[in-house]
C-alpha cells in the first residue's frame, strides 16, 4: 500500500478597512515575503481558533472572522529544500479587533495595508501564489456562512 496523501492544513484571515487589507512581511527560506496572515491548524482547536491565533501572532490584532471565502488548494516547490507540499488553505473574512502590545512572532517583519493593485503589483513577492486569488474572491463577495463548519468535541480533547 502506497502512503496517504496528506496536505498540510493552513488557514489565512483577510482583514479590510478603507479599501486597504492587512497583510504582513515575512522572512521566509526563499526571501522576503507578503502574505496574508495565515498559518498552520494546530492540534486540538478549530479551524476558527486557528485562524484567530494566526491574525493575532502576526499582526498583534484580534481577528473576528465573519465568513469563510473559500478552500483553496495549491503546491509549492521550495528551493532550497528540494521538496514539494500541497497546502489546502481555509480562508476567513473578518474584521481586526484591537491592536495588542505583543511582538509580532518570528520572521514576521512587519503588518504593511495595502489596496488590492498594491497586491496585485507585489505578485513577485507573494508568499502563496493564492495570495491575490483570496483578495479578488472576498472583493467578488464570496462568503460562506461559518456554521458550515464543524468541529467535533473529540477535536478538542485529543481523540475520540
Amino acid at each position: 500500500m502506497t502512503d496517504i496523501f496528506k496536505p498540510s492544513v493552513t488557514v489565512a484571515a483577510i482583514i479590510e478597512r478603507d479599501g486597504r487589507f492587512l497583510l504582513i512581511e515575512e522572512e521566509t527560506s526563499e526571501g522576503v515575503k507578503l502574505n496574508q496572515p495565515a498559518g498552520h491548524l494546530d492540534p486540538y482547536e478549530s479551524l476558527e481558533q486557528a485562524v484567530v491565533r494566526e491574525a493575532l501572532e502576526e499582526t498583534a490584532h484580534e481577528f473576528i472572522p465573519t465568513a469563510l471565502v473559500g478552500m483553496y488548494m495549491s503546491r509549492y516547490h521550495s528551493k532550497s529544500r528540494g521538496t514539494e507540499v500541497t497546502y489546502l488553505r481555509f480562508t476567513f473574512c473578518g474584521h481586526a479587533g484591537r491592536e495588542l502590545d505583543q511582538p509580532l512572532d518570528e520572521g514576521i517583519l512587519r503588518t504593511m495595508w495595502m489596496t488590492r493593485d498594491e497586491i496585485a503589483a507585489s505578485a513577485s513577492r507573494h508568499r502563496s501564489p493564492i495570495v491575490l486569488q483570496c483578495v479578488d474572491d472576498y472583493l467578488a463577495g464570496h462568503r460562506t456562512p461559518l456554521h458550515l463548519l464543524y468541529t467535533h468535541p473529540s477535536v478538542f480533547e485529543g481523540g475520540i
